[in-house]
């Protein structure tokens, strides 16, 4: 993916990636719950790869981890 902003794609995959373990989820679980694959999910949450998500599957992983979305896009 081509992007100017690579920064931010990695840092909302390692969010997901933390509220995901944090409710207890593998990868294969949560892709599951979000109606995607475990490939997809690994993408987004792996630093060495850009990975988008539409707002719709970034509503539905908010969601399923009953966190706000603006959690995953707020800067720390």
């Amino acid at each position: 993916m081509n992007t100017e902003f690579p920064d931010k794609y990695i840092t909302l995959g390692l969010k997901i990636a933390y509220y995901r373990r944090k409710a207890g989820y593998t990868q294969e679980y949560f892709a599951e719950l979000i109606d995607k694959s475990v490939s997809f999910v690994g993408q987004v949450e792996g630093t060495g790869t850009v990975r988008g998500v539409s707002l719709e599957t970034l509503f539905k992983i908010a969601q399923v981890l009953k966190i706000p979305p603006a959690k995953l896009l707020e800067e720390d």
